[in-house]
């Protein structure tokens, strides 16, 4: 089986609007894409995992990273009073 693999960023759909026209130049998602498809996942001895034959196909373990390290940045810590 192979991986999850998401549409491309340039794919059309039914609204002549691709992703990377939706995201902004300047948003802080661009510097996490472009910092977490320079890592080296094997020196990081980050692994893809291994499902059961019956099991789903896993996702990407850099698009994983992406949304964890976008998630620490944008999570709201709740105010001490």
């Amino acid at each position: 089986m192979g991986f999850i693999y998401g549409e491309n960023r340039t794919q059309m759909h039914l609204y002549p609007v691709t992703l990377e026209e939706l995201v902004d130049e300047n948003n802080p998602v661009r510097v996490i894409d472009a910092f977490v498809d320079h890592l080296t996942m094997d020196k990081l001895e980050i692994q893809r995992a291994t499902p059961a034959r019956t099991g789903r196909p896993p996702y990407d373990p850099r698009e994983l990273l992406k949304l964890y390290i976008y998630g620490s940045l944008t999570a709201s810590v709740p105010a001490v009073d």
